[in-house]
């Protein structure tokens, strides 16, 4: 008897992306399987936003190198009233990219409202019910910490999830 093809595994960098602390969360997935391969944070040091950028491309290059993702995922910018923090996430955003770029791995987006249909099934739901969901998904014994990690996670999970459904044919 032939043994069964191995199914390939990805992973998968989900970043929530910041200039003072900046999430991570590797998510590995395997056929219909997710696991959680690490998570944390950049936290940067300092006032000067050159500097802090640095920090955060530095630690998003040591992750991964550490863990190899296939592909960088983060949400869309939701736009509030401060209009400061949005262009601080941007820039955040645009250093995620860069390293994603450098890597030569893919970037993907997804709105916040998708991310959170993906891994709750409610595109309204709280940041306490993603936080759960990511837990119960990943068979974990606790949310990941701090709250910067496990938005990163179900940004990531959100992906693998996005993925399955294409891979099905369940249209986007």
């Amino acid at each position: 008897m032939t043994p069964a093809p191995a199914v390939p595994s990805r992973r998968i960098l989900g970043v929530d992306p910041g200039t003072r602390v900046a999430g991570w969360g590797v998510v590995e997935v395997t056929g219909n399987r997710s696991r959680l391969v690490a998570c944390g944070v950049v936290k940067t040091k300092g006032t000067d936003m050159p500097a802090r950028l640095l920090q955060v491309r530095d630690g998003l290059r040591a992750v991964v190198a550490a863990h190899a993702p296939n592909v960088l995922v983060v949400e869309r910018p939701f736009f509030g009233k401060n209009a400061s923090s949005a262009l601080a996430v941007g820039m955040a955003r645009g250093v995620a990219f860069v390293v994603a770029a450098e890597a030569g791995i893919e970037v993907r987006e997804y709105p916040p409202a998708t991310v959170k249909s993906a891994v709750v099934g409610n595109g309204n739901a709280s940041k306490e019910q993603v936080a759960k969901m990511v837990t119960l998904i990943l068979g974990l014994a606790a949310v990941p910490e701090p709250a910067d990690a496990t938005d990163a996670v179900a940004v990531a999970l959100a992906d693998a999830h996005r993925a399955a459904s294409r891979s099905f044919g369940v249209p986007e």
